[in-house]
Parts: C-alpha cells; structure tokens; sequence
C-alpha cells in the first residue's frame, strides 16, 4: 500500500516550523554550534558532529518506480544535518476524521476498512540523513517492498539495546532517520 509522493506535488504543504529544543537535547548548544547524538542510556556516539537546520527540507522529488533498482530515496536531510520534526511522526496510526498526509513528507494512508489513516507518533524527533548514524542496527520493518517504514515504530536499535530511532528507507518513501528525543541526548563534540 504505497503512496506516490508526486499525488501531493500540489497539495498544500505542511507547516515546518523550527521548534525549540528541549535543553537536554541541546546541553546550551545554539543553532550554529555542532553536536554529537548519543544514545541516553548508554552515551555511545549515535551520529558524527552535526549542525541545526531552521526545519526540516521537503523531501527531494524522486521518481521511485522508474529506478533501474529499488532503494531508497534521496536523503530529507543533507549529511552533516539535523533538523527537528514539529509534526507527530511514527506509531500509532489512528483513524483520522478527513484524509490527509499520515505524517510528514508522506501521502494519505488508509486502512484495511478504507479509512484515513495519522499519525500521533512523537513530536521533537531529531530528523537525520540515515547515512549519518553509527552503529544502530534494524530491529524490524514495517511490511514494505524494500526498505523500512515508520507506519511500526522505532526500528533502529543501539549496540546496548535500546531503540532509539525510527528509519523510512522504503523506495516510495522520504529517506530519513528519525532519532527519539526521548533516547538521545546532543553533546558538543
């Protein structure tokens, strides 16, 4: 049950505005101080040095089913960034009154009733380029043609256990990692 996101090249799109990060995410770092995210229970480095966007970009514009093979999509986020997702985001998915977007970045989703489906996943998710993570290991994917999806939840576990992060690599899907504000900390590098 993919969504094609170029059905919603149109549509209105979603507010992103900058929200202000809780102080133990940033440890008194400001927008153009770099820092490292770490794993809360552990403190191993989850992600190099990284450097505050305003808000998240849209999601590059990628022609997925006319790929010679399937993979991701281009990265949300530029590599070195971070970004923090206003919008709920992830699990659970509830029925919603109207269709619209099931979450940022993502066309409508229904259930197997036919009735639309959003998110009220976490809000404040700290939103990287996937390729910018260390050492997390996939836990397990929502059923998708090749890649994860954040319609289950976190996803993305921590070399001591913990999840920490929900990855959308899907071929139809934004390319984006969203790390839990709730399990990572920012420290200055």
């Amino acid at each position: 049950m993919h969504d094609q996101r170029d059905q919603d090249q149109g549509a209105s799109k979603p507010d992103h505005r900058q929200a202000a990060l809780p102080a133990d995410i940033t440890d008194g770092a400001t927008e153009a101080e770099a820092v490292v995210f770490v794993c809360a229970t552990c403190g191993v480095p989850l992600t190099g040095p990284l450097t505050l966007l305003p808000e998240v970009p849209e999601a590059p514009y990628y022609a997925w089913w006319d790929a010679d093979e399937p993979g991701p999509s281009p990265a949300t986020v530029p590599s070195g960034c971070y970004a923090i997702e206003t919008e709920p985001y992830g699990a659970p998915l509830v029925v919603a009154q109207t269709p619209g977007p099931v979450m940022p970045r993502h066309g409508e989703h229904w259930n197997g009733e036919g009735q639309p489906l959003v998110s009220q996943g976490p809000r404040s998710n700290i939103v990287i380029n996937p390729d910018d993570a260390r050492g997390l290991e996939l836990q397990h994917a929502s059923p998708a043609c090749c890649g994860a999806t954040p319609n289950g939840g976190m996803n993305q576990l921590c070399a001591c256990g913990t999840l920490v992060a929900t990855l959308c690599s899907d071929c139809c899907l934004p390319y984006e990692l969203h790390l839990s504000a709730g399990h990572v900390r920012a420290v200055r590098p």
